[in-house]
Order: structure tokens, then C-alpha cells, then sequence
């Protein structure tokens, strides 16, 4: 019997669901509550699709958290491990947000519409009531809530040309971690240069959910010539890219320090943010784990575990975890990432798979932007 999710009220659809049946989607999983597309039946042409020529996806369930109102910024500032002062309207950064423990909660982008506007462009985990509660608590002047906005994103090495075709040749100047508010044949949109490949592109924030399907309709149309293909965020290709996935390479218990977030925290601040007293004593430390990535000998892996599989050392001893496993096709090789002790760490170790197998995981190097 194969193990169906069932399309129900409580876990939303996208805008553009109808387009992700109609071009035969497959496989879906779960995130931020919504159904998320994970593949059209045929992984290997979307991993060439998005390394050759241009991928459409649908990432509605990368939800916006909105901040609007007089303490907008002294609230995105509080809950941001990083320093958004000085970020100009029509900026973006990455920021992780951290509980009071320096336990990694989210990494979203943070997007500055305005003076008093922000959205966190969020990962899989609640944020907007953290954020609420956080507001409420402090008695901030300004409002949180989930807008009406659902991106769709354009990868791949012929996506600038696609979205150049669809809304004229001004894109090519937005920068990297830039944006722009427009309208494009009545459908309001934010065109910002992102989106979770290492191949570059554009995410379109659409900004009205009636409007999906005309949205996903002309973008195809714009990336025909190119050779779009419906796809989605592709695992070897951001494993390859060094690309971290909240939650899945890390359960959601670790720090930004152990995954190899640490360029991106802030903690020369002499503002406070949550997490603060806990990273500088971390960073004083040194993270416990670190999250790497590593080689798998052993057979093409056709598919990842459920669940992690146990990381040993010589000894036999647990270490951490293989937290997600993947065949790779840059590196011809079984490619992985693992969460283990710090000593462990840059060598290499063995690992159980849910059959039985053991195989040696070799070090390639320190997961993330950080090293």
C-alpha cells in the first residue's frame, strides 16, 4: 500500500496547486503547514533542468511574518541574531533567530519594504507567534501577521533570461539580496534576486493568491524557449551548493554556531536580541557539534531515511547524527551531512543505514556559509 498525504483543509495548498497537478506533480511533503511540491516523477531532469537550463518552483510555503508599525524595526531587531540597522528599503538579509537559549528557531530573510515594514521570509517553523508573543510582551507599537503573499521561484542559469523575457530587462540590475515592488499585467509582485539553489535566479513574492495561476501561466510561457521545467527545491544540488535546511540538518536543536551560521550573527552588538547572553558564551566555547559534509561510500543511494542514521566513531561510539544522505551527481558519490561532536569534526567516521550497511563517511568540508 503506498502511504498518501490526504488534501485536506488543514494543511493549505498554494496559488498554484492546479499548475503543479496539471504538470504531473508526483511527490509532495509537508512545511510551514502548506504542501510543499518535492519532485515530478523524475529527480534526475530536475536536477538537470535546474543545473542546465531553468526550474519553476513553487514555494508558497516559504510564508512571509509581516511587521508594520512605529516599533517595526525594534522588533525585527530584537528577534534577529543579526544587525538589520542600516539595511535600505529594497534590502534583504539573512538573519537567524534564536530562543533565549541560542537554540536556532528559524533562518529567514528578512526583506525591508519600508521604514516601519518587514517581512521575515521564513523557514518550517512557527514564527509568526514567537514574533506575536514577543511584541505583545514588550509592548511594541506595531502589528504581526501573515500577508496575502506566496513566492514562486525562477532558478536555474536561463532564469534571469526568463524573467528579462516576462518583465523586461530592468531585472538584470536588481543586485544579489535585492528587491523591487511592481506590477505586471494587474498581479502585484516583489521581484527579488534569491532563492535556495546554488544556481541564482529570482523569487516573484506574489502579492494576491487569486492571481496564482496567471502568475505561474506566463513565467512558463516566458521560460518555453529556455527549457523550463516544473521542479522544486532539489537535495544533491543544495547539499552541492552548501545550502543549510532548518530542521532537516539539524531536528531543530541546535545553534547557529554548531551549523555553521556564525558569519551571519551579530555579537559585537551593544543592543540586546534573544539568544545573546547564550552565543557569546557559546562562541567563547566553541560549539559542541559542527555540521559537515561528507562522502558515503557503499552504492548509489536511491533515497534518503526517515529518520537519522547513527554517526561512530572508531570505537563504535555515537557521535551525532547522518542527518540527510543523497546521491551526488558532481561528486559521483553518496553525498551527506552530519551533525556530530565537535572532536569528530574534519574526520572521518562510519555510519549504519536502516538496512544494515555500514559505510565510511569521509570529510569534504564544514557545512554552510561559514567556512
Amino acid at each position: 500500500m503506498t502511504l498518501q498525504i490526504p488534501l485536506g483543509s488543514r494543511v493549505r495548498k498554494s496559488p498554484f496547486f492546479d499548475a503543479l497537478v496539471a504538470h504531473g506533480l508526483t511527490h509532495v511533503t509537508v512545511y510551514n503547514h502548506m504542501l510543499m511540491p518535492a519532485s515530478f516523477g523524475d529527480p534526475a531532469e530536475e536536477y538537470t533542468a535546474l543545473m542546465e537550463r531553468v526550474s519553476l518552483w513553487d514555494v508558497s510555503c516559504e510564508r512571509q511574518v509581516e511587521i508594520v508599525g512605529p516599533d517595526a524595526f525594534a522588533l525585527a531587531q530584537y528577534v534577529s541574531a543579526r544587525d538589520l540597522e542600516g539595511m535600505r528599503v529594497g534590502q534583504v538579509r539573512y538573519a537567524p533567530l534564536c530562543d533565549h537559549q541560542g537554540t536556532l528557531i528559524n533562518d529567514p530573510m528578512v526583506l525591508k519594504l519600508a521604514d516601519d515594514q518587514y517581512w521575515l521570509s521564513i523557514a518550517d517553523s512557527d514564527v509568526l507567534w514567537w514574533v506575536k508573543a514577543v511584541a505583545a510582551e514588550r509592548g511594541m507599537d506595531c502589528r504581526v501577521f501573515e500577508p496575502d503573499v506566496s513566492p514562486l521561484a525562477v532558478q536555474g542559469p536561463r532564469a534571469e533570461d526568463t524573467v528579462a523575457d516576462l518583465l523586461g530587462e530592468w531585472v538584470r540590475k536588481v543586485p544579489f539580496f535585492g528587491f523591487v515592488a511592481t506590477e505586471h499585467q494587474g498581479i502585484p509582485l516583489v521581484v527579488c534576486r534569491s532563492g535556495w539553489s546554488g544556481q541564482g535566479g529570482f523569487e516573484l513574492f506574489l502579492q494576491d493568491g487569486s492571481r496564482g495561476m496567471d502568475l505561474w501561466n506566463l513565467v512558463w510561457a516566458a521560460g518555453e524557449k529556455y527549457g523550463i521545467h516544473p521542479g522544486g527545491p532539489t537535495l544533491n544540488e543544495r547539499i552541492e551548493s552548501g545550502l543549510f535546511s532548518y530542521r532537516a540538518d539539524c531536528g531543530g536543536e541546535a545553534t547557529p554556531l554548531e551549523v555553521g551560521l556564525g558569519r551571519f550573527l551579530s555579537l559585537d552588538r551593544t543592543d540586546d536580541f534573544i539568544g545573546k547572553e547564550a552565543l557569546l558564551a557559546e562562541h567563547t566555547a566553541g560549539p559542541k557539534r559542527r555540521l559537515v559534509t561528507v562522502l558515503l561510500s557503499g552504492e548509489r543511494l536511491t533515497d534518503t531515511s526517515e529518520h537519522p542514521w547513527p554517526a561512530l566513531d572508531a570505537d563504535g561510539q555515537a557521535v551525532g547524527e547522518v542527518r540527510v544522505a543523497t546521491w551526488s551527481p558532481k561528486h559521483e558519490s553518496n553525498l551527506a551531512i552530519a551533525l556530530v561532536a565537535s572532536p569528530v569534526a574534519g574526520n572521518s567516521f562510519t555510519t549504519i543505514t536502516p538496512d544494515g550497511q555500514t559505510l565510511t563517511a569521509t570529510h569534504l568540508n564544514f557545512f554552510g556559509l561559514d567556512r
